[in-house]
C-alpha cells in the first residue's frame, strides 16, 4: 500500500505536549524548556542551560486516525573536544502504550565544546524530520517522545490524518535529579529509568532531571513548588559531591530549605527522597569529579574521583555521607510529615549490581541498567501496597 500524502500541517502547542514546562517561540518553532524564564535567569551556568534544553520525558500526545506521521524539527547537538563522540538523539514512537519505531534526525546543529577553556565551536545545521508510516489504521493514541540528550526546536507535525491533543490523563509524578535521571548512557528516550518507572506505574512524568545540576539549587525547588504534581520524588548527591558544590555544615540546611520549599506548594502530597545508587569512585572519596584522562587519551569516556578521602574530616561529601545524612533528615521530618518518605538508592543499584553490570564510564548506568532501576523504582514507588501507591480506579 502507497502512504498517503502528509496533506495536514499542525503546528507544536501546548497542548500536544507532555511533560513541558515551558515553551519559548524561536524564529525556526518552539523549544522546550524544563525550566521555566525566571528560574534560567538566575543561573548563569552554560551546563544547566544545555541540559534543561534537552527535552528528556517530553513527548507529544494525541489521537488520530493517521497511518504516516513526521515531525519537523532543528536539533542541537553538543560534544566535547577529544572525547568520543555521541549517540544521536532518538524520538521514539508509541502507538496504543506500545513502542512502534524510533529514528533520529540526519542533520542537526552541532556545538562543540573544549573542555579545558569552554570555549564552543558552532557548526550550523537545518530543520530536518522524523517520519514514520505503516501505523495501525484507526484512531489511535500517539506518543512521540523528544530526545533525552540534545536540543529541539519543533516546527511542526506533519500527517495524512487530523489529529487531536490526546484527552488521557493519568496522575502526575514530578521527579528531579541528576545526570542519571535524565538518562545519561540510555539510548532511547523511553528507555531513561523514570520513563520505565513512569510506564510501568501508570503517571505522567515530569522529569526535571538535570545533567551535573542537581544541586539543590532554590530556583529549581520554586519551580518544583509552582508544578501541579500527585507525587513527587527527589534524587539528591552525585552532583553535589562530584561537583564538590558545599561541605556537611551547608549540606543539612540545604535539603531543609529545598523540601520547605516545596512543601510550600505541596503540603500533603507524596514525597520521596531518594539517596544516591552506587557509585564505587565516589563512595568514599570526595570530589571534584573530572574526565579521565588516560582514558580519553585512548578513544574513551570515563571519569574519576580527585578528592582525598581524608578530606572528609573537614566535611567534604561522599556518597556514604550523603546517604546517612539523607536518611536522618527524612526520619526527623516525617514526625511531623507523613507524606515524606525515604528510599535508599542501593536497593535500585547496589554492589551485586555493580558486579554484574558495571556503570561503563564510572558514573552513568547503561541502558540495562536504567532499565533495572526503572523496574525497581516502580516495584517500591508506584506498584500496590508500596508506600507511595497511588490510589487506582
Amino acid at each position: 500500500m502507497t502512504d498517503r500524502p502528509l496533506q495536514h500541517t499542525t503546528p507544536v502547542t501546548a497542548d500536544l505536549l507532555r511533560g513541558a514546562p515551558e515553551l519559548e517561540q524561536t524564529p525556526t518553532g518552539v523549544r522546550v524548556h524544563r525550566l521555566p524564564a525566571w528560574a534560567r535567569a538566575q543561573a548563569a551556568d552554560p551546563q544547566l542551560a544545555m541540559v534543561e534544553a534537552q527535552p528528556s520525558g517530553v513527548r507529544l500526545a494525541f489521537t488520530t486516525d493517521a497511518t504516516s506521521i513526521e515531525l519537523r524539527a532543528l536539533a542541537t547537538r553538543f560534544g566535547f573536544r577529544g572525547a568520543p563522540a555521541r549517540p544521536l538523539g532518538v524520538f521514539d514512537l508509541v502507538v496504543d502504550g506500545r513502542r512502534a519505531g524510533h529514528a533520529s534526525l540526519a542533520a542537526a546543529t552541532v556545538v562543540t565544546i573544549d573542555m579545558a577553556t569552554g570555549a564552543r565551536e558552532v557548526e550550523q545545521g537545518g530543520v530536518d524530520g522524523v517520519r514514520f508510516d505503516g501505523l495501525p489504521d484507526g484512531e489511535k493514541t500517539v506518543e512521540l517522545w523528544l530526545p533525552h540528550n540534545e536540543t529541539v526546536e519543533l516546527v511542526e507535525l506533519r500527517t495524512d490524518a487530523p489529529v487531536r491533543p490526546s484527552p488521557e490523563r493519568r496522575p502526575v509524578w514530578l521527579h528531579h535529579g541528576s545526570s542519571i535521571s535524565q538518562g545519561s548512557n540510555a539510548v532511547r528516550p523511553t528507555d531513561i529509568w523514570p520513563a520505565v518507572a513512569a510506564s510501568l506505574g501508570g503517571v505522567d512524568l515530569v522529569n526535571l532531571g538535570f545533567g551535573g545540576s542537581a544541586l539543590l539549587d532554590p530556583f529549581t525547588a520554586r519551580a518544583m513548588r509552582d508544578t501541579s504534581a500527585d507525587l513527587i520524588s527527589l534524587k539528591i548527591g552525585i552532583n553535589l559531591v562530584n561537583a564538590d558544590l558545599m561541605r556537611l555544615r551547608a549540606f543539612g540546611p540545604a535539603v531543609h530549605g529545598f523540601l520547605d520549599t516545596v512543601r510550600d506548594g505541596h503540603p500533603d502530597t507524596p514525597l520521596l527522597l531518594v539517596s544516591p545508587i552506587l557509585c564505587p569512585i565516589h563512595e568514599d572519596t570526595p570530589g571534584p569529579g573530572a574526565f579521565d584522562a588516560d582514558a580519553l587519551a585512548e578513544g574513551q569516556l570515563r571519569f574519576r574521583a580527585t578528592g582525598d578521602p581524608a578530606e572528609r574530616a573537614a566535611g567534604k561529601l561522599t556518597l556514604t555521607v550523603i546517604r546517612e545524612h539523607l536518611a536522618r533528615i527524612v526520619a526527623e521530618r516525617a514526625a511531623d510529615d507523613p507524606n515524606l518518605h525515604h528510599l535508599d538508592g542501593l536497593e535500585l543499584y547496589g554492589p551485586a549490581d555493580a558486579d554484574e553490570l558495571p556503570l561503563p564510564d564510572r558514573l552513568h548506568p547503561d541502558a540495562a541498567t536504567h532499565r533495572r532501576i526503572g523496574e525497581r523504582f516502580a516495584a517500591l514507588v508506584f506498584a500496590e501496597g508500596a508506600p507511595l501507591a497511588l490510589p487506582r480506579d
